[in-house]
């Protein structure tokens, strides 16, 4: 019971601890966009997704490299994913009048989202299937599978560039950009301090549990790292600005899936990942994205009622994990 208690507590200052390091981060990414005069939808997508997917890569690659646990950090990754797209969009719906949808935002970050879940579903199969060792399941992730999902997001990063490069930006605010670049490097210090506390509460419940590191890498460290998602995202929807909140949700979970993966994969030199696990969870993920597609494509804009539905989704999909986890049914093999 002591040790259940340390465990949380670790989890609730772990969590405090990057809330407070994504708020310093957001407020200087936001000066910084300014000053070079990025437009709205590259903030949210590119300078706002990536810092916020901070947290998440600091898990994984502290869960490979500092405890050797490379699927704890998937875990992460995945249920961050999921949680992005049902619970943060469902809180910024709800924090505003109108949380509004653009053609753009449809038509190109969720499409090309869709994208990188079926290139990192591409990169699983093969894993499994061409590399020595590999089985139906066990996938293995080697430095040359992963140049598929990187080379993926650089397209990401070209196309959102290309918009850049035909905006007029308005005159640049009066910024002190070293002071700015200094905030945000040590905002993602205290991130990444907060995530290797967060990481170390997942792997001790699971010892007291006796579940799968897996289990706690889709909840308890997921949610925790994204903290700094959820906050950009809502902050923007109060502000009325429904683009940034949406492009940051979508653009996170990009640079998550195209990019953290394939980090913990090259710093391991190899990795290992349970096939008969992941595919069913990056099948609810593909589920998710398209329930997300629907809602926000509807009137171009996502109403409570829509708001509702991620949230009813994102705790059937709690309870599928925990009673997978604990043995009560045995839909996912090998959980």
């Amino acid at each position: 019971m002591p040790g259940l208690l340390v465990s949380l507590a670790l989890a609730v200052v772990a969590t405090l601890v990057i809330w407070k390091g994504s708020g310093y981060f957001e407020q200087a990414a936001e000066r910084l966009s300014k000053y070079y005069g990025l437009p709205v939808a590259v903030h949210g997508a590119i300078v706002v997704a990536v810092g916020s997917s901070f947290p998440e890569i600091s898990s994984i690659v502290i869960s490979t490299v500092v405890h050797g646990d490379f699927s704890l950090g998937v875990g992460a990754i995945v249920g961050s994913a999921i949680f992005n797209l049902l619970v943060i969009p469902a809180l910024s719906a709800f924090s505003s009048e109108d949380l509004e949808a653009t053609r753009d935002i449809i038509h190109k970050d969720a499409q090309f989202y869709v994208i990188s879940v079926l290139v990192l579903f591409i990169v699983f199969a093969l894993g499994a299937t061409y590399v020595p060792g590999g089985t139906n399941s066990a996938a293995i992730l080697t430095p040359a599978l992963v140049v598929l999902p990187l080379a993926t997001y650089g397209i990401y990063v070209f196309l959102h560039q290309q918009d850049a490069s035909d905006h007029v930006a308005k005159d640049a605010p009066d910024v002190r950009p070293l002071k700015e670049w200094g905030t945000l490097a040590v905002a993602l210090l205290v991130i990444a301090v907060g995530v290797e506390g967060i990481v170390r509460a997942a792997l001790s419940l699971g010892d007291i549990f006796g579940t799968p590191t897996f289990l706690w890498g889709l909840t308890v460290i997921a949610a925790g790292t994204s903290l700094p998602d959820a906050f950009v995202s809502v902050r923007a929807a109060k502000n009325d600005d429904s683009v940034t909140s949406l492009t940051n949700v979508l653009g996170s979970n990009t640079f998550n899936l195209l990019v953290a993966i394939p980090v913990g994969v090259l710093l391991a030199g190899s990795a290992t990942i349970n096939f008969l696990v992941a595919i069913p969870t990056m099948g609810f993920l593909a589920f998710a994205t398209l329930v997300f597609i629907v809602f926000t494509r509807t009137d171009l804009e996502i109403t409570d009622l829509e708001a509702a539905g991620f949230v009813g989704l994102y705790v059937l999909f709690l309870l599928w994990m925990t009673l997978e986890s604990i043995g009560v049914i045995e839909t996912v093999k090998g959980i």
